[in-house]
Order: structure tokens, then C-alpha cells, then sequence
């Protein structure tokens, strides 16, 4: 069973089982949210806009046409997304850029991802980093512009550049 919070304005019907989604939230008619996920306070969710199932969107996060975000994704407060590359106002692009989240990826808590990329499967992106380029799977990007600092396995164990952890182990990813 959905819990639609009363003052959340959800017109889609595609909202899956087990569905959260609290206070003050926007979802417009055509977007579609998997089952089991949590959309926290103040998100705003647009047509063209596809997540999968175990999602977590934080507080004030807006997701804009041409989002496409797969299973067991993190998407922490304040993420800012893009889709247009030129934006003007009143002048709208033929089409928006899509942005594609993999599945398992975490994106922390004031990031800007860029329209047009595609971040890999179970990436991490550090807080408040900015996402110009495409992001391979099992990595960590953080800063401004994010750079390749190291990688992560499936179960979330911190490598840095060579694949060792913290006690010196090498990893396989």
C-alpha cells in the first residue's frame, strides 16, 4: 500500500507498491516511480521522468524531464539535476537531455549532475561534487568539477586508486 502524503500533489498513476511520498511534493501525470521507494518532503517529479524500484530521493531534490533513474539508487538532499545545456528563458530545446543514474549508484547530499550523463552502476558521487562527464560503474567522484578519486565495491567497501581498502587489501571489482 502507497502512503501519499495529503499535501503532496501526485497525478500520476504510475506510483508502485509500497510507495512513499511525503509533504509538499509535485508528480506530474506522466511520471512513473517503482515500488518500495521513499520521496522525501519538497521533491518535484516531471513527466518525462522514469525510477525504478528501491529509490530514495531526499528533500528538495527536483527531478526534470529526460531523468531516468534505475533500482536501489540514493539520491541525497538537495541533488540538482539538469536538461537543458543552453538554457534561455521561454526558449525550450527540441528535446531535453537525458541523464541516466545506474542502478545501485549514490549521489550525495548538493550535487549538480549536468544533463547528458550517465552515471555507472553502484558510483558514488562525494557531497556537493559537480558532474560534467560520464561516470563509470564501481567508482568515487567527488569535487568541483568531480574527479576519479578511487573505487567501491557492490557492497559499498571504499578502494582507492590501486583497489586497496583501508587495511591495505587488494579488491577485485
Amino acid at each position: 500500500m502507497n502512503k501519499i502524503h495529503p499535501l503532496s500533489d501526485v497525478k500520476s498513476n504510475c506510483v508502485g507498491e509500497n510507495t512513499n511520498i511525503w509533504q509538499f511534493c509535485v508528480v506530474f501525470p506522466n511520471a512513473v516511480i517503482g515500488e518500495n521507494c521513499n520521496i522525501c518532503a519538497n521533491v518535484l517529479i516531471e513527466n518525462d521522468v522514469i525510477i525504478g524500484n528501491n529509490v530514495t530521493v531526499k528533500s528538495g531534490v527536483q527531478l526534470w524531464d529526460g531523468v531516468t533513474i534505475e533500482d536501489n539508487v540514493f539520491i541525497g538532499p538537495n541533488v540538482t539535476f539538469t536538461n537543458d545545456l543552453v538554457p534561455r528563458s521561454k526558449v525550450y530545446p527540441e528535446k531535453f537531455a537525458k541523464t541516466l543514474i545506474k542502478k545501485g549508484a549514490s549521489i550525495g547530499a548538493n550535487s549538480t549532475i549536468i544533463a547528458g550523463n550517465t552515471i555507472g552502476e553502484y558510483a558514488l558521487i562525494g557531497a556537493g561534487s559537480v558532474i560534467t562527464k560520464d561516470v563509470p560503474p564501481y567508482t568515487i567522484w567527488y569535487g568541483n568539477p568531480a574527479q576519479h578519486k578511487g573505487y567501491i565495491t557492490k557492497e559499498g567497501k571504499i578502494l582507492d586508486l590501486n583497489f586497496k581498502d583501508k587495511d591495505g587489501n587488494t579488491h577485485n571489482i
